[in-house]
């Protein structure tokens, strides 16, 4: 198996696939996902990749970048994503990805708390990130650059260098930001390339995707995968049901990747005689899919619904995948951990438990090096990252228990995130906007199950001026990124606390089903709905 050794940086590994698959098709997007700014499907061969980077590259030399600056990128799920990324890593600068549809409060926070030293972003969202006053913000097209210039000399190569900073919701409320080095991006690619058996990559492989590149699945999994064995992104601007077996035929995509909810969706598409993909498609990287969709899915469509488990901060050192058999198919497995990967499984108290039994996962590499191939530290956040790496391991709050066989399968989630569409949403950060209208005296926010979307965000509030509820939703649609904003909401006159004064989550998870099931809330999830800013 390879090894990010081999490769040095990601722009590295990039030049290598250029010599090796020059006019192979790398990046692609379809007609369906360029239609608002576009002609037509747009696509690069390594070659023409290449040459697009090389333009970039003497287009940032221009702005006077230093190795270890950083760059926030806001091109949605363009295509420009990647481009923008190989020609800042072969710089030595890391990548910030931005997700548009995230509130001006969000946005501001990352590309301040990112020190940021420019942001480069689509036209349309010039002036909006030209407000925050925080940096210098320009488009593709202001980008110059003296083609006749040589770059050689400033091309970087420290495989421990940041290539990214990305951010994601945790337990603490504002987003984390995680540095992931070359060595995580090309470690995943690895991972990936390496597993064979049912998810077998190789240079005539072409994945689709929906998924955003602001996520570790899209810009370290799929990109780095599809580049390493010479195969080609299809990535889409979203996640289109109606169109979605239509544009994989027209793609002849082989892999494709999704989340759970929309697997979930999939499903309640009127069947159809096409519906068997066993000729085209190898698999679905499906993670978080309903365990009773599973059998279901793999039925109708003809190919396996892989399940997986990771995190952003775990890149390739703690990830599973059920990618061979046993793969318990309907059971929640996400697979063996690996021969490099050390795992433990405890109780509240820290001690192992009993095969079968449930507890946390813990998770690290094996060898000297418990950290290789892991995020490098949250950013401006040393305690944190110290605290997550409790005892020489990683503690991911997800609850898990293992099979005689050695595999895993997941139960639950232990921190108070909620996961929705295949979103972290902090319960805190819900309610601190909601804390700050003031009308509001307290509130608990936590999950409830969704059949569609894994989870929703319920809200319990203290009203005590009586404020329509609607209002309450308006507020926080403006203040949150629309995913996060409570799809159900209900008025409370106290909440449950413990002894010592703190919300009771446990109380609060059991209440917050009830309520529920007897629809002693609003339900204010048709008005739910991403908002152009």
């Amino acid at each position: 198996m390879s090894t990010p050794e081999e490769f040095g940086t990601v722009y590295q590994a990039f030049k290598l696939a250029v010599d090796r698959h020059g006019s192979r098709p790398f990046l692609r997007s379809p007609a369906v996902s360029t239609e608002e700014h576009a002609y037509g499907a747009a696509e690069y061969s390594y070659n023409s990749a290449n040459d697009r980077v090389s333009e970039l590259i003497k287009g940032y030399l221009t702005q006077e970048l230093r190795c270890g600056d950083r760059v926030a990128l806001a091109f949605d799920s363009r295509l420009e994503n990647y481009l923008h990324l190989l020609a800042l890593n072969a710089l030595g600068v890391s990548i910030v990805p931005l997700n548009s549809g995230s509130s001006d409060q969000e946005l501001q926070h990352i590309v301040s708390h990112s020190d940021s030293c420019l942001v480069v972003s689509l036209p349309e969202y010039r002036n909006r990130f030209a407000k925050f006053g925080i940096c210098d913000v320009l488009t593709e097209e202001s980008l110059g650059g003296n083609n006749n210039e040589s770059f050689t000399d400033y091309i970087q190569n420290t495989l421990s260098a940041e290539a990214a900073l990305l951010y994601t919701s945790g337990t603490t409320g504002t987003p984390k930001g995680c540095m992931l080095s070359n060595e995580y991006f090309l470690a995943i690619g690895c991972w990936y390339i390496g597993l064979g058996d049912i998810c077998s990559l190789d240079k005539n492989d072409r994945l689709l995707t929906p998924l955003p590149p602001n996520h570790m699945n899209a810009l370290c999994t799929s990109f780095t995968a599809m580049m390493l064995c010479g195969g080609c992104v299809i990535q889409l601007d979203r996640f289109h049901p109606r169109t979605w077996w239509q544009t994989v035929r027209d793609e002849n995509a082989t892999v494709i990747h999704c989340l759970g909810v929309m697997t979930a969706i999939l499903l309640t598409l009127p069947e159809q005689e096409l519906d068997d993909f066993s000729d085209q498609l190898k698999f679905c990287f499906g993670p978080g899919s309903d365990p009773r969709h599973q059998s279901m899915f793999e039925k109708r469509f003809g190919f396996p619904l892989i399940e997986a488990w990771a995190m952003t901060e775990t890149g390739a050192g703690g990830m599973t995948i059920a990618y061979k058999e046993p793969r318990h198919v309907g059971q929640r497995c996400i697979g063996m951990p690996l021969a490099s990967m050390g795992h433990r499984i405890v109780d509240e108290n820290g001690t192992d438990v009993m095969m079968g039994e449930p507890g946390e996962l813990l998770v690290r590499q094996k060898g000297d090096n418990s950290r290789k191939n892991f995020f490098s530290g949250y950013y401006k956040d040393y305690e944190a990252t110290e605290e997550g790496w409790k005892d020489g391991w990683w503690h991911t709050g997800d609850v898990v228990r293992e099979d005689d066989d050695g595999s895993l399968f997941f139960i639950d989630r232990r921190k108070n995130v909620i996961r929705r569409s295949g979103e972290n949403i902090a319960a805190v950060e819900v309610e601190a906007i909601l804390l700050q209208h003031p009308d509001i005296d307290g509130c608990a926010v936590c999950a409830v199950p969704d059949k569609i979307r894994g989870d929703e965000v319920f809200a319990f509030i203290i009203n005590n001026k009586g404020t329509d509820v609607r209002k309450i939703f308006d507020y926080c649609m403006v203040n949150l990124t629309y995913f996060k904003v409570p799809g159900y909401i209900a008025v409370v006159q106290e909440l449950p606390l413990t002894a010592s004064q703190k919300v009771s989550r446990g109380v609060i998870k059991k209440l917050a089903r009830k309520y529920l099931a007897e629809m002693k809330c609003v339900d204010l999830r048709k008005f739910k709905k991403r908002i152009k800013r």
